[in-house]
């Protein structure tokens, strides 16, 4: 199979390697889409994350869907044939992190294209048959694959609590403030507010549900009238975190989703006088079922995000499109293609 390889900060190349052979509770998939994240493109360009560090080839790719080509001897939930989204992180199933249902916390995580952990840039797969799910017909390959990104958007919303009638303030209209803006619409909130400073992505945002947008570039967000109940951050900037904390209600939810920097300068005295609670969010957990459910019944709309193909020979430009054009939203790479 054809595999698209980063050797180190900026180095790609398509290799060959044998193809893949199922474990016993494995499933082998034939990769139709990948979305292309953040996190691929931190490591093309800096071959690191944080303690992550690319020493060793690594194939990047953490959002695939695809059809089942073959299963383990002791598959017994998917047959040949069968379209599946993958869930790239397989947990250990046996640590205290595990037991509690918390799997996204497992420290013995094999999570694709995390080093050293290869992912779906490639033709095929493998994939533990409880991690890979499947999917209706009426779901797009695209849509399949961006199930990874929604789960991250639905797990910052149950991070926060929202439900009906939330005030939910979203700020960053990257993929995932987008879905986590629909996935908070969809769980009955009231009131979505979406910041960024790209007017083309709060257009989107708007097309796509939300109540209100502001630009940031040209309006204060204090003086935008924004009073929400949660705040799920999605942009990772510092400065854009510590505006939208200070005008998070009393009694608020503040959810970090957006990987910044290691340090923030939380303001200490709004988070006491006002009893807000702050958190974190890392991967997800138990969110495909939702997911599926939501993206086929029209509620979250997946498709409406990609803004380009790209195959395993053009996964640079697929890694580095968003430098040039202010309109990109969500490549996808189809490696078949």
């Amino acid at each position: 199979m054809r595999v698209s390889v980063l050797r180190g900060a900026g180095d790609l190349l398509v290799e060959e390697r044998p193809d893949p052979a199922p474990g016993p509770h494995e499933v082998l998939v034939r990769v139709a889409s990948v979305g292309v994240c953040g996190s691929d493109v931190h490591y093309f360009e800096h071959g690191r994350i944080g303690s992550y560090t690319v020493d060793s080839p690594l194939v990047l790719g953490h959002e695939p869907s695809g059809v089942v080509v073959d299963v383990g001897a002791a598959v017994t939930r998917l047959s040949v044939g069968q379209r599946v989204s993958l869930e790239p992180g397989v947990p250990d199933f046996s640590c205290a992190q595990c037991l509690a249902g918390r799997y996204n916390l497992c420290e013995g995580m094999r999570f694709f294209a995390t080093p050293p952990y290869d992912g779906a840039f490639a033709e095929m797969v493998t994939s533990h048959e409880l991690f890979a799910h499947p999917v209706p017909d009426s779901l797009s390959d695209d849509a399949a694959a961006l199930l990874e990104p929604l789960s991250v958007g639905l797990w910052a919303c149950r991070q926060g609590g929202v439900s009906a009638g939330s005030r939910v303030l979203v700020t960053g209209a990257g993929p995932v403030g987008l879905v986590a803006a629909q996935a908070a619409l969809a769980l009955g909130a009231a009131e979505v507010t979406v910041t960024d400073v790209n007017p083309h992505r709060l257009a989107l945002a708007r097309e796509l549900g939300a109540t209100g947008t502001v630009d940031v570039g040209s309006t204060r967000l204090a003086e935008a009238g924004v009073e929400p109940d949660v705040l799920l951050e999605c942009s990772g900037h510092p400065v854009a975190t510590v505006e939208a904390i200070r005008t998070v209600a009393r009694a608020g939810r503040v959810v970090l989703v957006g990987m910044g920097g290691d340090e923030l300068a939380l303001p200490a005295s709004r988070v006491q006088e006002y009893e807000l609670t702050v958190t974190g969010t890392f991967r997800y957990a138990h969110t495909w079922p939702a997911a599926i459910a939501l993206a086929a019944s029209g509620r979250v709309q997946l498709d409406r995000l990609v803004t380009g193909h790209y195959g395993l020979d053009q996964v640079r430009e697929a890694l580095t499109v968003a430098r040039t054009d202010p309109h990109a939203i969500k490549p996808v790479v189809r490696p078949g293609a």
